[in-house]
């Protein structure tokens, strides 16, 4: 069984060592990155997981199970699947979507049944049966009826709205999608038509109370905003309107800045955050959901384990680009599942050994320890 190892080193500066000038505290601190070593996702057959373009994490009863977007490969679409966290295998079962007969006049069944663009994934808080997760770019889909547009005209982003998606469990194995509600922003939330740069993290806090992040709004700009998942939720099909509530989240003068996954802390006196991802920066950020305090942005160096080494490749070789999407935290361990983007990932080959693995763009399953510093 291989063992996970994810751990802080400070990289101290060049001219003072470490710890002798308390005024370079707050610089060294900037200056420490976590070192997070990850283990490749193996099918049942010894062969690494086949371009599934990860798009969530979520624990699920002593295991993880994750989603794929539309630009997976055809095998991994429509599906979740099972990730033991111990050895990084893909256990079982895997989970197969079906539409229920209830939505097959729904405006929104034809973009449903033909490879939607999924992302994020979260488990009921009350319900381990039961799940969601969101679509975004439905830019390439047949456009909806005359009646159906009107409907939804008003989405305060895309011309097709975000799309929250329940599924349920059967018993055979399948994952029936039982309720389709579309996701609504207000004008004033500037959120902007981005079809491609919408809604890609869910995760649940107290009191059913959903949070979905957003890679960037019309200032480019990530965004977090909520929802509360009463118990009267499902029984309309109209607009679900977010939320939107102060958060001290960081600000970015130009470049793309997004976030593509997250889950819900507390911290052991009760205080409430979200561990969120952001890929194209390889950052973690800590964001305070009281709005108290600043967001914590910590930089992460991302490694990859070498299963057959030689010298000089012996165990992990550093990565160019992880592209984390999806987050789950179980007790006190944040895992975090990368989604190989096709456009850079050949850029992490280094030892010929994982060339192929890469080739393949096959994801990564990585662990590392939550630490209190994080929220002080």
């Amino acid at each position: 069984m291989r063992t996970y190892v994810g751990f802080i080193i400070g990289i101290c500066s060049i001219l003072v060592s470490c710890g002798k000038n308390p005024e370079l505290a707050k610089v060294e601190k900037l200056e420490q990155k976590l070192q997070v070593y990850g283990h490749w996702i193996i099918e049942q057959d010894g062969q690494v997981m086949l371009n599934p373009q990860t798009s969530g994490l979520v624990k699920w009863r002593d295991e993880l199970l994750t989603l794929s977007d539309r630009s997976a490969h055809p095998s991994q679409r429509l599906r979740l699947r099972t990730i033991s966290k111990d050895d990084a295998l893909l256990s079982g079962p895997d989970l197969p979507m079906i539409l229920s007969e209830t939505l097959q006049t729904s405006c929104f069944a034809a973009y449903i049944s033909d490879n939607p663009d999924l992302e994020a994934l979260v488990v009921d808080p009350d319900d381990d049966n039961v799940f969601y997760m969101v679509t975004e770019d439905a830019s390439y889909a047949d456009p909806m009826s005359e009646v159906c547009q009107q409907k939804y005209l008003n989405s305060g982003s895309t011309n097709h709205p975000t799309l929250l998606v329940r599924l349920e469990l059967q018993g055979n194995n399948t994952v029936l999608i039982t309720h389709i509600r579309p996701i609504q922003f207000t004008a004033d939330m500037q959120i902007g038509n981005f079809p491609n740069d919408g809604v890609e993290a869910l995760a649940f806090g107290q009191a059913r109370t959903l949070y979905l992040g957003i890679e960037k709004d019309s200032n480019k700009q990530a965004r977090i905003f909520s929802l509360q998942m009463h118990n009267e939720f499902w029984q309309s099909d109209e607009f679900a309107v977010v939320t939107n509530f102060a958060l001290k989240l960081p600000s970015f003068d130009s470049g793309n800045h997004p976030i593509n996954g997250m889950d819900y802390y507390q911290t052991p006196d009760g205080r409430e955050f979200l561990l969120v991802a952001a890929r194209n920066d390889e950052t973690l950020w800590v964001v305070d959901l009281a709005g108290k305090k600043e967001t914590l942005l910590l930089p992460v160096d991302f490694f990859a384990e070498i299963q057959t080494g030689t010298e000089g490749c012996e165990n992990y070789e550093a990565m160019d680009n992880a592209s984390i999407e999806g987050v789950a935290v179980i007790d006190d361990t944040l895992w975090l599942i990368n989604d190989p983007w096709k456009a850079v990932y050949l850029n992490n080959v280094k030892c010929a050994q994982n060339r192929p693995h890469y080739q393949m763009f096959a994801p990564l399953l990585f662990s590392l320890p939550i630490q209190a510093t994080w929220f002080d």
